[in-house]
């Protein structure tokens, strides 16, 4: 019996210190320091050869949406404990597979962005990194048709990388 008060006792006091371990983590495994309590992410400019009008805003409102939606983190204007800033450095199109007649059968939009991180509370995850992922289609597509679709897809993979990098430590 007093091993059975030992026991219950030990597992009220585990879970009574549960709520203390959560700390700087989150649902999505990213590892935030404790005493952070904001970011901002500053508006991408685009200095991309060739200009998707829309590229900036889309490219930043994800960003924003993903750090508020996925961290306990409050959105702020400017100087977050966690800071991002960025620039959209190119937007290409090239064709990946040639047929016979020498034409192009697939064509690759590839978007690059550099992102400058700054992590005022844990310095050492400061970085500064281009980042860039890329879409294949079909040549026989009319690009203008699926332009939004493809940088729709290739921002999202760009803000995962960012946030993977910035706050999830991959």
């Amino acid at each position: 019996m007093k091993r059975l008060v030992r026991i219950l006792g030990i597992i009220s006091v585990m879970m009574l210190s549960l709520p203390s371990c959560t700390g700087g983590y989150s649902f999505t495994g990213a590892s935030i320091p404790p005493d952070a309590k904001t970011i901002s992410v500053q508006t991408f400019p685009n200095y991309a050869q060739l200009v998707n009008p829309q590229l900036s805003q889309i490219l930043t409102d994800g960003m924003r949406n993903a750090f508020a939606s996925q961290t306990s983190l409050n959105l702020v204007d400017y100087d977050g404990d966690l800071d991002i800033r960025g620039e959209i450095t190119g937007y290409t199109m090239q064709p990946t597979a040639i047929t016979g007649n020498d034409q192009a059968a697939m064509n690759r939009l590839t978007i690059t962005i550099k992102v400058k991180f700054t992590n005022t509370k844990d310095p050492e995850a400061n970085f500064e990194q281009s980042f860039s992922r890329y879409k294949e289609f079909s040549a026989q597509v009319n690009f203008s048709g699926i332009e939004n679709s493809l940088c729709e897809e290739i921002v999202n993979e760009l803000i995962d990388d960012v946030f993977n990098k910035s706050v999830v430590n991959w």
